[in-house]
């Protein structure tokens, strides 16, 4: 630092955090600093409005560098994450073809599903593509793992490719009780892993045994129970495959984490670096005779939970802030899921668009130059280890009560992350949680029904059906749907009028309110500048044949407004006031019944609109 530089840091005294707080309390002009500013997350902690050094003074976890144990910045020194691409053609031949083709447009990771797990079936899949230079991942049912990582290896080893190789095989033997709801046979899960790392011995590269906690995050868990379940499922195969025989260097090195990855940015990018220093530590505890085997290798794919089929490009906006968390996170490669997925098999155009989504992270905005960019920033150091210490209390009870394995086969998993899928449902439901395009902000001259192929239920080409043991995996979105669903099926799509009078600035902000609000139905809304009388309003309303009349005023002049309109329309039409002024009362005993605010529940009251208005 220059002379120059220091003299002018010496004109600005350092200002503490209570002179912060003191100035921000008299701006707040007598609000509560802590319900005003201070946000409460469903991990269970504060984050505050504003960090200071002060804050990771005490923090461990900033000494730390990229490469270094306990690998909280990063396994590696750079940020190369690879860019994958899941080949869902069914045929052979297509698929080779398709992974072919995007392998020359920049793709370095492939995936495959595979029914028929013989070598004929890798040896087509793979026909002309450099094993050493793409990653390979495959999925398939967990009864078929054993079989298809011996034709993947006999595969490899025909192409002296055992140093180079890197991929998986997806044994997830947790998969049926997830889906389906069905019990675990931890023993036969434990016999078949056995029989995978000895399968894979010469292939250093290839790591067969999944935690997919991917599936949890896309099935509504919270972030902290996504981080605390993967660690959880990761030491119940360290733990039962030791106590097996086998060496933990070689059961930790063969563990690959698949996760999700959702829209709350910072909260998953800390969510990545916490993953990272916890998994390091627990491996530490099994006296591996390298500590490299602590470095986990995560697969990051962006939300599924969160997508819309409504205003469907706006799931791009997701994507890409989430696929953004995970590259800064330094992930090892990222999976991000096409817009069109929630209504139909993703085609060329969303795959293209979905691979320069990374494509545009990497070589215009040059997040690969940097590791852990976030590391040492007071915001992200301390939400890491706040979901570190939420997860590592999740992590406790999982081993205190039987571990994750057999959690999951008794339903408690599901249980929980069934719980918080709710609990996100009625936050959508209240637009407490957000879905840009569904419940705020809709599209209201948007019709889905034509374009919708795939359904709500299983995607793994299983018919089985849940118990009620499984996850329920519905998307966020999908209640508000199927209001717009039923709205586009029935006879006549409703007209909500607005009629707006009195105070300009008031009437146009609720008349705004009000289109979004009945536009999350899919209603036909009526806008107007205005009307000098209700009767003109309602005259109006009637006139455009209106099934809905939304009073747009003040709350001052609802007093003498609402109850004039409700006696004139007569019960013609349904009425609805906006807002919740201080005389609801008054204006409920005069018959009026319905009132739109921030406070509603819009989904239960748009049910309610739908069910005495799509049968009339």
């Amino acid at each position: 630092m220059s002379e120059k530089t220091e003299k002018l840091f010496d004109q600005f005294p350092p200002v503490s955090t209570e002179e912060w707080r003191a100035k921000v309390v008299a701006d707040l002009k007598g609000a509560d600093f802590d319900k005003k500013l201070v946000w409460r997350t469903n991990e269970g902690f504060n984050v505050q409005p504003m960090y200071r050094a002060e804050d990771t003074a005490d923090l461990k976890t900033t000494d730390s560098l990229p490469g270094q144990f306990p690998y909280i910045r990063g396994t590696r020194t750079v940020n190369e994450w690879l860019t994958r691409q899941e080949i869902l053609d069914s045929d052979l031949k297509k698929a080779n073809e398709t992974a072919l083709e995007v392998l020359g447009k920049g793709v370095t990771s492939l995936g495959f599903k595979v029914q028929e797990p013989t070598y004929e079936t890798v040896a087509a899949l793979l026909e002309g593509i450099d094993i050493t230079k793409v990653e390979i991942n495959f999925n398939c049912c967990p009864g078929k793992a054993l079989a298809l990582t011996e034709a993947l290896v006999k595969y490899i080893k025909e192409k002296g490719a055992e140093a180079k190789f890197r991929g998986s095989v997806d044994f997830n033997p947790l998969r049926p009780a997830f889906r389906h709801g069905k019990d675990v046979d931890v023993a036969a899960a434990v016999e078949t892993a056995k029989a995978l790392v000895a399968a894979v011995a010469g292939v250093p590269g290839l790591r067969v045994l999944a935690v997919d906690s991917a599936m949890l995050s896309d099935s509504g868990a919270f972030i902290y129970q996504e981080l605390g379940y993967a660690i959880a499922w990761g030491a119940d195969w360290l733990t039962l495959l030791t106590d097996a025989g086998l060496a933990i260097d070689e059961v930790a090195s063969r563990v690959k984490f698949n996760m999700g990855v959702s829209s709350n940015f910072f909260m998953e990018l800390s969510k990545f670096r916490a993953t990272r220093m916890l998994w390091a530590q627990i491996v530490e505890q099994y006296k591996p005779a390298s500590l490299d085997c602590a470095k986990m290798l995560v697969h990051a794919s962006t939300s599924r939970f969160n997508q819309t089929i409504y205003d469907a490009h706006v799931n791009l906006l997701r994507s890409q802030t989430e696929t953004m968390s995970a590259a800064l996170a330094g992930v090892d490669s990222i999976t991000t899921t096409p817009f069109d997925v929630p209504y139909k098999t993703p085609d060329t155009f969303s795959e293209r668009i979905a691979r320069n989504q990374q494509f545009l992270l990497r070589e215009e905005s040059h997040l690969d130059k940097v590791m852990d960019p976030a590391g040492g920033s007071y915001y992200v150091e301390t939400l890491t280890v706040s979901l570190a210490n939420e997860a590592w209390k999740l992590f406790l009870d999982c081993e205190k009560n039987g571990g994750f394995f057999a959690l999951a086969s008794e339903g408690k998993i599901q249980e929980a992350v069934n719980a918080s899928c709710v609990k996100r449902h009625t936050e959508v439901a209240r637009r407490k949680e957000i879905l840009l395009g569904t419940n705020q902000y809709p599209n209201i001259n948007e019709f889905a029904a034509d374009k919708i192929v795939n359904g709500e239920g299983c995607t793994c080409g299983c018919s089985a059906e849940k118990s009620d043991k499984a996850l329920c995996g519905k998307r966020a979105a999908s209640d508000f749907e199927a209001l717009r669903l039923a709205t586009e099926a029935a006879p006549k799509r409703p007209k909500v009028f607005m009629l707006t009078i009195g105070n300009l600035a008031m009437r146009l902000a609720r008349a705004q309110f009000s289109t979004n609000f009945f536009g999350c139905a899919g209603y036909e809304i009526i806008d107007n500048l205005g009307f000098d009388t209700v009767e003109q309003g309602v005259d109006a309303a009637l006139e455009k044949g209106a099934d809905v009349v939304v009073l747009c005023s003040s709350d001052d002049e609802y007093a003498t407004l609402a109850p004039e309109a409700f006696k004139y329309l007569d019960g013609r039409a349904e009425f609805v006031v906006a807002g919740n002024p201080a005389c609801t009362e008054e204006l409920q005993a005069a018959g009026i019944k319905d009132f739109v605010h921030v406070r509603c529940n819009v989904l239960e009251t748009l049910r309610d609109f739908n069910a005495r208005l799509l049968n009339k």
